[in-house]
Formats: C-alpha cells, sequence, structure tokens
C-alpha cells in the first residue's frame, strides 16, 4: 500500500463492516430491534397461517420468489467477480478509468492495485457464498412446507420452516451487505478519503434502513392477533 492513509482507510473500512455485523447479529438485544427480527415474527406467522391451509400453492410461489431475487444477485456476483479479474489482467486499464475521476490517486504500483482488487475480490467471493447458502435454505423450507401435516406435530413443522426461511433471510441479508460495502470499497480505488467517506455512508445507510425506516416502524406494529 502506497501510504499510511491507506492503512488508516482499510481499519476504518473493517471497523465499519465488521463492527457493524458483529453488533447487529451477534447482541440479541439490540438485534431485536432491527427489521429482519420483525420479519422473523412475520415469516413465523406466515408458516403457521399455511399450516392451517389446504391448498399451499401461494406459498410456495412466495418461497419462489425469494429464490429468484436471491439467484439474481448470486449470478450477479459471479458477473462482478469475472469482471474484477479483467481488471487483475488489464490494470493499465482500470488505472486509466478511475484515473479521470477527479481528485484521484490511483496506484500506480502493480502491488496496491491488487490489493485493492484482491478485496474486492474477497468481498463479492463472500457474498457469492452468502447468497447462495441463501437460496438452498429457501429451498429446504419449500421442501417443509410440501411435508406440512395436519395432525399432531404439524405446529412443530411450522415452527421448523420458519426457522429455516428466517435463516435463509439471514444470510440473504448478509450477502446484500457485502454488496454495499462492495461498492464502498471500490471507491479505495479512487482515493483512501474516498473509501472512509463511502464507508462511513453505507454504515449510517445500512442502520437507518434496518433500525429507523418507516418499514420497520410498520412491521413491529400489532397489527395481528399471536397464535
Amino acid at each position: 500500500m502506497s501510504s499510511w492513509l491507506d492503512y488508516v482507510a482499510l481499519a476504518v473500512f473493517a471497523f465499519c463492516w465488521i463492527g457493524y455485523s458483529t453488533v447487529t447479529d451477534r447482541v440479541p438485544s439490540i438485534r431485536a430491534k432491527a427489521v429482519i427480527s420483525a420479519m422473523d415474527e412475520h415469516r413465523r406467522q406466515w408458516m403457521r397461517m399455511a399450516l392451517k391451509r389446504d391448498n399451499r400453492i401461494a406459498d410456495i410461489s412466495a418461497i419462489g420468489n425469494l429464490m429468484h431475487s436471491t439467484s439474481f444477485l448470486a449470478n450477479t456476483s459471479i458477473f462482478i467477480l469475472g469482471a474484477l479479474v479483467a481488471m487483475l489482467g488489464s490494470p493499465e486499464v482500470g488505472q486509466r478509468i478511475f484515473g479521470a475521476v477527479p481528485f484521484a490517486e490511483v496506484p500506480v504500483d502493480s502491488i496496491s492495485w491488487e490489493i485493492r482488487i484482491f478485496l474486492l475480490v474477497f468481498i463479492f467471493v463472500r457474498a457469492f457464498f452468502e447468497l447462495t447458502w441463501a437460496l438452498r435454505q429457501f429451498n429446504y423450507g419449500s421442501t417443509c412446507v410440501g411435508g406440512f401435516t395436519t395432525g399432531e406435530g404439524g405446529l412443530r413443522q411450522a415452527d421448523v420452516a420458519a426457522r429455516v426461511i428466517n435463516r435463509g433471510a439471514q444470510h440473504f441479508n448478509t450477502g446484500l451487505r457485502a454488496y454495499y460495502f462492495g461498492l464502498a470499497a471500490l471507491a479505495w480505488i479512487v482515493h483512501p478519503v474516498a473509501l472512509m467517506i463511502a464507508s462511513v455512508v453505507v454504515l449510517w445507510e445500512l442502520h437507518r434502513r434496518e433500525f429507523r425506516s418507516a418499514v420497520r416502524e410498520a412491521l413491529v406494529e400489532k397489527t395481528f392477533r399471536p397464535f
């Protein structure tokens, strides 16, 4: 890396991504206030209502929609990885493009350039693994729904299906979060200060959407009777 500012920028980026993900996903009291926690309850209600329906085509179709959006992002991450590999093979092209940005300090030495690109590769490889695992869990969830019974133990089956689909949603959220921070990491190619600014902006936007959005407020309202 070219200067101490690069180290600082990378530390800020890692703190924003790893710190935010750890606190949001691993601290129960904080996770309980996030939009994904509210959705966990709605998905649990969904599975229990699906248990009462004889025809569950609509439920399987809804899970299929979840799989479709997840598959789209997983496929897109493969295309992004292909583009990043191309940038490694032709660094002069990428340096010329990003060098046209005002105030840009694009690295000219190969090591600094490759470190930036490999960071992006790591991010989108992680996104791919998270999204494909989410896809498989949604698939498992649809199988659970297809095996619902109306006899004793049906409620337990509904709760199992909800847990599987909720875990899929968690991994989908993690993969989507990698996309956000991947966009922030792209700013490092332009300038280390741009990476710090982009990391803080992404952090703020994620926090706003997951904890302070109108959608989150709507989802936590007690608009249905608990079972």
